[in-house]
Formats: structure tokens, C-alpha cells, sequence
């Protein structure tokens, strides 16, 4: 409950009441314990006097129990006696400004971002991919960027992919080496994760995380609830979802400096899948995030069932904690137990150990950062309780809510718009329309070719038909006509004649 007078959050009463301080809010948090006591009314609490406050506020929203913050508390026994037992002045039940948002699109406003705002990195990490074939991803993102491809969605990235490995040896030396078992394993595991959901979750329009930094008409945080209740059904896509957002917030915001309070807060349930299966250099970036983001006023706050699910890095930067009960069954829960009491500022007037197997639904271990950002001092105390709906939000009311938000309007429809799969599909037409030219241009070559081959066999026979002729006109022109026959033989028998009469006047004779 936000104290405007005192200008302080009122979390949790034991002894005395606890507060957290608005501009110590930003140092991070942790709420812990184990299923059933109290965590999701915790939530509420912090999440009602955030938005009271004016600071706006991200839930992910795993069991789907926290959709009835959209509605005022109903009276209820329980609450009544808390409320007259922590002797809260002035208490009334009240709905919140809630606007609901749905990776899937089906209980609220759609999410997407794109593949290249997600990064190789991220998306790597998604696809489960080894060092090797990481690598390879990083290479099909650098040749992306180098050649203007836009990476939108999953069609745009198997696209890539494929026409990266098709062109291996063209990359080899300026990207390294591309393998085809690589690509393979690329495209297989997007084939999974397009039917996990992520064809739906890659696109535009892209979330533009700065529409979540909202307050509504009367000055209160928009409360941004996301349903998460089949996006865990995928837990890498959910964690690495979380891991984009904060990234992205990161990258989005200025420094900021110490701040009255936070521009956002953050509220991440089932942390632990933020951090299975994280890579060393992953959890790096984390740990690096989670440190650097409060700086641009941005609080961040893990629920797990134990401190020991969140790395110790991370753990050493969550300044107010609320651990609900620990229930000890092994003596692995024993050691978590044991991490968990150490983890606080010890009060010498009990001892946290023993107190957190003994802790009831709504108490916890409560220790806030006080003005100078140094540990209190661990209380046993019960938490408020929260003003809005205990229960689930009607699904008429949803829809209502959704549909009725301006930003609806603008995230509903999907924008497909010309990027790296468009390209390489007309590269792949203009390829195939050029090789087809290139066809037709050598068959055309061929048949000229072919033709003028024919054309000077024709020229030949016809200069070979033309010198036979011109042979048999030489020959019939050196045969003797009949009247040259005729003169010929005139002349042969005047020769004759001549002939004999000199033969007859020189030997005195005469031929008969």
C-alpha cells in the first residue's frame, strides 16, 4: 500500500510496520517461497502500490491468477481480519488500470518483436544451438546486415539460412566457414520452434516497449499484464522472451541517475528459466544487465520457489527480499533452507532457519533497503492484503478491456512487410529468370549457328552447282557448231581437192 503522505510503500506488518522506499525500489528484488504460500498476493501488493504511485508495471502472469486486478476486492473474512488485525486505516477494495497482453494473440493484445531485435545471441539460445552451430547463426546474421536483409520473422531466418549455406564457399573466406550439418541443425530446430508458436510471436508490428511506461488519466502505472499460461508451455521462448525485454529496455533507456522512483517495474515469475541452460557468457550479460538497468530507472523482481534457483551474481543485486515458507523435505531442501536464512541481515530475536519451515500462507521473511540502500535488519512479518480481485478476471471482461485499448488497434493486425525472404526469393526468380535467358540466349546462339552453318552448306552447293555448270558451258562451248562442222568439213574436202591436185601435179597422177 503506497503512502502518498509519507511517500513510502507499506509491505508487510510484525512487530512494527515495513516499508519499502520508492527510490530504493529500482535496487531490485526477490520474492520467494514455496508453492501456496503467498507469492502471487505478494505480487499484487507491491504491484497496487507501484501503479498507485504512478510507476507503471510488467507481470507475467504464469498460473493466470492475477487477471482479476483489472476488478475491485469483493469483501471477504480473511481479508477483513487482516485488515483489522494490521490496523490498516481507510482501506477500501479497488481495480487497477490493467491492460492485457498475449504473446498468441487469443487473451489480450498481441507481442512480437522481430529476429533482428532478438538478436543472434538470444535466438541462439532459443534454438538450443551448440558453440558450432551458434557461430554460424552469428555469420547468417553479419552477411544479413551487411547486405541490407531484414531478419523479421522465422520465414526471413530460414531463408537466410538456407541461402547462406547454398553460398558457403562464396562466404568462406570473409565469414568463415559455414558446414552443411550446421544449416542443417539450424533449420531443423526453427522448424520446432515455429510449432511451438514462434512463427506468431516473430513479426510486426514490433512492441515498442516505451507504450508500456504509461500512466492512465488519474496518474496511476498501467499495470501490463502478460498471459503467460501457454507461452511457459515453451520455456526457453518464455525466458528468453523476459531476457529480450530487459535487454531491450536496456538499450532503449537513458541513464538516469537516482530517481524519486522507478520508471517501470518489472515482475518476473518461475525466474529459474531465466537462468537453466544459460550459457557462461549469457549468464555474463544477464548479470551485467540486472546491475546497469536500475541505473535507467528500471526495478526488476524475481519469484522463485528458492534464492538458490537464481545465480548468485544476480542474487547479490536483489536489495529487498520477502521469502515466504520453505518446506524442508530433503537434504537438498534443507541446504536451500540454510542458503535462504543466511541470505538476510540476522535478528538476533529469532532464528531465520528454524522460522522458515514455521512461516504461514501470507507470512514471510521481510528485509527492505532502507534510504541509504543498506540491508534492514529481517523481520517476521504478514503481508497486506491487496485491494483488487483475489480471483480470475471473466473472459468477456478480457476481450472487453483488450478491444477498448487504443494500443489494440495498433498491435492487432500483422504487418508483412519486404525483408530478407521477399529479397532472396526475387534474387532466387531474377537467378532462375537469368539462367533461363541464358538457355534460351545459347539455344538461340546454337540455332544461328546452325543456321549459318546451313546457309554456307547451301552457298557451297550452290557455288559447286554454278562451277559444274560453268564447266559443261566451257565444255559445250568448245564443241564445234554444225555449221562450223559444216565449214569444217568444206574446207577438209577443199583441202582434200587441193591436196590431191598438188599430189597430182607433182608425181603426174590422178587419185580415182
Amino acid at each position: 500500500m503506497y503512502l502518498k503522505d509519507e511517500n513510502k510503500i507499506w509491505v508487510a506488518k510484525g512487530d512494527d510496520r515495513i516499508f519499502m522506499i520508492p527510490k530504493m525500489a529500482n535496487r531490485h528484488g526477490l520474492i520467494a517461497g514455496a508453492t501456496g504460500t503467498g507469492k502471487t498476493v505478494t505480487i499484487k501488493v507491491l504491484a497496487e502500490s507501484f501503479s498507485n504511485m504512478g510507476v507503471p508495471v510488467f507481470l507475467g502472469d504464469i498460473k493466470g491468477d492475477v487477471s482479476g486486478m483489472c476488478k475491485a476486492g469483493e469483501p471477504n473474512p480473511h481479508i477483513e481480519k487482516r485488515v483489522t488485525s494490521m490496523d490498516i486505516k481507510d482501506f477500501s477494495y479497488t481495480g487497477y488500470p490493467v491492460r492485457f497482453f498475449d504473446v498468441f494473440g487469443k487473451k489480450g493484445i498481441p507481442v512480437r518483436t522481430t529476429i533482428s531485435d532478438m538478436g543472434p545471441d538470444l535466438m541462439g539460445r532459443i534454438l538450443e544451438l551448440n558453440d558450432t552451430q551458434s557461430g554460424v547463426l552469428n555469420i547468417v546474421f553479419k552477411i544479413a546486415d551487411d547486405n541490407g536483409l531484414l531478419l523479421l520473422d522465422l520465414k526471413d531466418l530460414r531463408s537466410m539460412v538456407q541461402y547462406v549455406g547454398d553460398h558457403a564457399a562464396d562466404y568462406k573466406t570473409t565469414y568463415g566457414n559455414v558446414s552443411a550439418q550446421s544449416v542443417g541443425a539450424i533449420q531443423r530446430n526453427l522448424l520446432k520452434l515455429e510449432s511451438n508458436g514462434g512463427d506468431i510471436f516473430f513479426g510486426e508490428p514490433e512492441l515498442d516497449l516505451k507504450d508500456w511506461l504509461a500512466t492512465d488519466a488519474n496518474g496511476k502505472g498501467y499495470i501490463n499484464i502478460l498471459d503467460c499460461v501457454q507461452l511457459v508451455q515453451s520455456p526457453l521462448l518464455y525466458s528468453t522472451f523476459l531476457l529480450w525485454m530487459l535487454s531491450d529496455l536496456y538499450e532503449l533507456l537513458p541513464e538516469a541517475g537516482d530517481l524519486d522512483k522507478p520508471k517501470i517495474v518489472f515482475f518476473f515469475d518461475e525466474a529459474h528459466l531465466l537462468f537453466d541452460s544459460a550459457s557462461k557468457a549469457l549468464l555474463q550479460k544477464i548479470e551485467q544487465v540486472a546491475r546497469l538497468i536500475r541505473s535507467k530507472g528500471v526495478g526488476v523482481y524475481f519469484i522463485t520457489q528458492v534464492p538458490s534457483d537464481i545465480p548468485d551474481t544476480v542474487l547479490s543485486q536483489l536489495g529487498n527480499k520477502v521469502q515466504h515458507a520453505l518446506r524442508a523435505y530433503t537434504p537438498k531442501d534443507q541446504k536451500a533452507v540454510k542458503a535462504a536464512a543466511a541470505s538476510f541481515r540476522a535478528n538476533p530475536a529469532f532464528d531465520s532457519e528454524k522460522v522458515l519451515g514455521e512461516l504461514g500462507t501470507g507470512e514471510a521473511l521481510v528485509s527492505m533497503l532502507d534510504e541509504n540502500g543498506t540491508p534492514g535488519i529481517v523481520e517476521r512479518a504478514f503481508i497486506l492484503p491487496p485491494t483488487s480481485y483475489l480471483g480470475v478476471a471473466e473472459d468477456s471482461l478480457v476481450t472487453q478491456l483488450t478491444q477498448s485499448c487504443p494500443l489494440y488497434a495498433k498491435y492487432s493486425a500483422t504487418v508483412d512487410r519486404e525483408s530478407a525472404y521477399e529479397k532472396i526469393q526475387q534474387n532466387a526468380q531474377t537467378e532462375q529468370q537469368r539462367q533461363q535467358q541464358a538457355v534460351l540466349d545459347s539455344q538461340r546462339q546454337k540455332d544461328d549457328a546452325e543456321k549459318q552453318k546451313e546457309w554456307e552448306r547451301q552457298q557451297k552447293e550452290q557455288q559447286k552447282q554454278a562451277d559444274a555448270a560453268a564447266r559443261t558451258q566451257a565444255r559445250e562451248a568448245a564443241k564445234p557448231s554444225i555449221i562450223d562442222k559444216m565449214v569444217s568439213n568444206a574446207i577438209s574436202m577443199v583441202g582434200r581437192e587441193v591436196t590431191r591436185d598438188i599430189m597430182r601435179g607433182i608425181f603426174g597422177t590422178r587419185r580415182r
